[in-house]
């Protein structure tokens, strides 16, 4: 199941992407690098629980690289639709996806453990707050 999720997360982010890219280069820049941040620990903890399910390093080495391909066949997907159709709206999409985590992952967590220091929770704020000014600083 894990892979399934994973292989179809990643084929979203990979139209997602390629969708900005199209439209805007620089801004196609930004998002990969905010996809990079959320993608390389996500993938981690896939491997970690491929492992901890019983699957030997190779296979969940293997079967996880496979489900991240995924993202290239989005990209080629949306790069080859982009010719008939407008792909425009995947800038509010992936906007809206990278608020959602930052809202629904980084500021509840930041509420509810009282065990981050001031400055784990300033961090979390300023990492944050820069996202959104990145984002705003590179709106076409």
């Amino acid at each position: 199941m894990i892979l399934i999720g994973d292989g179809l997360h990643n084929f979203l982010g990979g139209m997602v992407i390629a969708g900005v890219f199209i439209i805007d280069i620089r801004l196609g820049i930004v998002c990969w690098l905010a996809a990079a941040t959320h993608e390389v620990p996500q993938e981690l903890g896939d491997f970690a629980v491929l492992i901890n399910g019983g699957w030997s390093k190779g296979s969940a080495l293997l079967f996880n690289f496979l489900s991240g391909l995924t993202f290239l066949f989005g990209g080629v997907i949306t790069y080859i639709l982009s010719f008939q159709l407008d792909v425009s709206w995947l800038i509010p999409f992936a906007a809206g996806n990278f608020i959602y985590i930052g809202a629904s992952d980084l500021i509840p967590k930041m509420s509810k453990d009282t065990d981050i220091n001031l400055k784990s929770r300033a961090m979390t704020v300023v990492a944050f707050t820069s996202g959104i000014y990145l984002m705003i600083l590179v709106m076409p």
